[in-house]
């Protein structure tokens, strides 16, 4: 997860009234905190306001860890882990080819406006993204259906895939069948995904009365999507209201939901930008608990009777290099040098939490299709002097840009670990031109664009396939990392069109070889991110894709 690779164009939510206002202010409701008895709100800090409340149009965790409380998807992920569960469908089916895929679907679910769940439903948003026209055809807008499900009924960008979305049919009230063109990695990992969560139908029919517009490279979401009342889900908790001026969102349990109900009736989800005002948020008694503990934290939390849980390792963090933006990084001796040039053994002991471990390919260990076998290109400043300068390139200069304000799971501290690999490639001889820039949209718009020569960034799966973590980098041009290779790009579309588990997984290793042979960036870290807790909590199973389910919440 996400966002990552989908911000073509900057996005604006002007849609509504904004007027945000210093991070850690105040709150209009005064139940929360962890002070008190008979509490009936949690409050949740995160790092980063959410961009919609509906999910179909994001792509950012931020965003998926609000709406997955309300929206439910075809398939789940059993709870504190990544193996695919029934979600919506309780069970699921597809022929041998992987293109014509069968859901029997749970029955005596409603949606929060009243509407029925059933096959018909399922349809009405399947069919609705394909049928995306204008603005919503932006990558910026519709990059998971595009990930997943390819283009449109009528795609009007060139640069919009292929469409492998064919059919969606009611065969009965309980029974969805939803054809694709081509076998894909994507499936069934893809149908767990919560931009592709069932919404109601009623709500759909709203949705497609508004546009998303764009002026140049601002995009403005539709103002369904910005303010609570119309979107609905069949989650255990309803979406009730988003105040942006406190950099909040309140939910409310749905007593109408078929599972187990919400043990808290209100819950909110408040943005705090920094790990520190986090932490102290917490020792305060004004939030219930936050995300992306700072490593330094876990033990002092720890010792002060906190609950701060890891999760497992899924995500990776690397060093990105676009080629577009330097010629240098066009020698293979220059990759290799800037990769020998970083001690990532440094990094993981200093800046990530008790069970990071150093990465030698772009995908954790944890992922079928790991390979033992790659290449790899251990710390040794001497060798990169000597690579640089057979490559002629021992005067290198070059841009690396870095974020500022913000953490991310497999980025606790991105100043700190800019600061170390500047200082390693200094070493090496080579004269680095710093580049900060604020995370969102800045940032996250240069690195896709391709104009950061040197860059750092991460990921988190979405599923345990290993497509989701090669496939989104290396399956065909991109300008992140702007190099054409079909090598690389061959092995990892192979790897994507094995319906076999043991077969794909050996295709991965494989892919994963060639990948490393090539060096198009540096894997730098896979790393466990904490999570934290009030003494008074019952904490929920953690998720290694940073996605709690906060209807298991409880307090003491």
């Amino acid at each position: 997860m996400r966002i990552f690779k989908s911000r073509a164009v900057r996005a604006i939510t002007t849609a509504v009234a904004v007027g945000l206002i210093a991070t850690g202010c105040s709150s209009e409701r005064d139940e929360g905190g962890s002070k008190g008895g008979d509490k009936d709100t949690f409050v949740f800090a995160g790092a980063g306001d959410p961009g919609s409340l509906d999910p179909a149009l994001a792509s950012d965790g931020e965003t998926f860890r609000v709406t997955s409380q309300a929206f439910e998807a075809l398939l789940e992920h059993e709870s504190g882990g990544s193996k695919l569960v029934g979600g919506l469908a309780e069970k699921w089916s597809s022929d041998p080819a992987g293109k014509v895929w069968t859901f029997n679907l749970r029955q005596g679910v409603k949606f929060h406006d009243g509407e029925a769940f059933n096959a018909a439903a399922v349809c009405a948003n399947y069919d609705h993204w394909f049928n995306w026209k204008g603005t919503y055809q932006s990558s910026a807008v519709s990059y998971y259906w595009q990930t997943v499900m390819g283009g449109f009924a009528k795609n009007e960008d060139a640069e919009a895939p292929k469409p492998n979305y064919k059919s969606c049919t009611a065969k009965d009230d309980n029974t969805a069948v939803i054809e694709v063109n081509e076998p894909s990695a994507n499936l069934p990992g893809g149908f767990s995904l919560q931009a592709l969560a069932i919404h109601s139908p009623k709500a759909i029919k709203e949705y497609e009365k508004q546009d998303a517009t764009a002026k140049g490279d601002a995009i403005t979401y539709p103002k369904y999507s910005q303010e609570a009342g119309t979107v609905a889900g069949t989650g255990p908790y309803k979406i009730t209201k988003w105040n942006k001026g406190n950099k909040e969102v309140s939910l409310t349990r749905f007593d109408g939901y078929w599972g187990d109900k919400a043990k808290v009736k209100n819950l909110v989800f408040r943005t705090i930008s920094t790990e520190e005002t986090r932490r102290q948020a917490l020792q305060a008694g004004d939030i219930d608990g936050y995300d992306l503990v700072a490593p330094a934290d876990v033990t002092t939390l720890e010792k002060e009777g906190y609950e701060v849980p890891t999760r497992d390792v899924f995500n990776i963090f690397y060093l990105g290099m676009s080629q577009s933006a330097n010629p240098a990084l066009k020698k293979p001796e220059v990759r290799q040098a800037i990769t020998h040039a970083i001690d990532r053994e440094n990094l993981v002991n200093t800046q990530l939490p008790e069970g990071g471990k150093v990465a030698t390919q772009f995908m954790p260990d944890t992922v079928a299709g790991y390979s033992d076998k790659v290449k790899t290109y251990p710390f040794d400043t001497a060798k990169a002097k000597d690579l640089l300068k057979q490559a002629g390139e021992e005067k290198l200069t070059i841009d690396f840009c870095y974020p500022t304000e913000v953490t991310r799971p497999y980025m606790p501290a991105p100043q700190d670990m800019f600061e170390l690999m500047k200082a390693d490639l200094e070493k090496a001889g080579i004269t680095i031109k710093p580049k900060a820039m604020k995370w969102a949209p800045d940032y996250l718009d240069a690195t896709e664009a391709g104009s950061c020569a040197l860059h750092m960034l991460g990921w988190t799966g979405d599923f345990n396939d290993g497509y989701n973590f090669i496939g989104t980098w290396f399956a065909g041009p991109d300008k992140q990392w702007g190099f054409k290779d079909q090598k690389v790009f061959d092995a990892v579309n192979a790897a994507s069109k094995v319906t076999d588990p043991a077969a794909r997984t050996a295709a991965y290793q494989k892919a994963n070889e060639a990948i490393a042979e090539y060096v198009p960036g540096v894997p730098i870290s896979s790393s466990p991110p904490a999570i934290a807790f009030a003494k008074n909590v019952n904490p929920p199973k953690v998720s290694p894709l940073t996605l709690e389910n906060f209807a298991e919440v409880s307090f003491k």
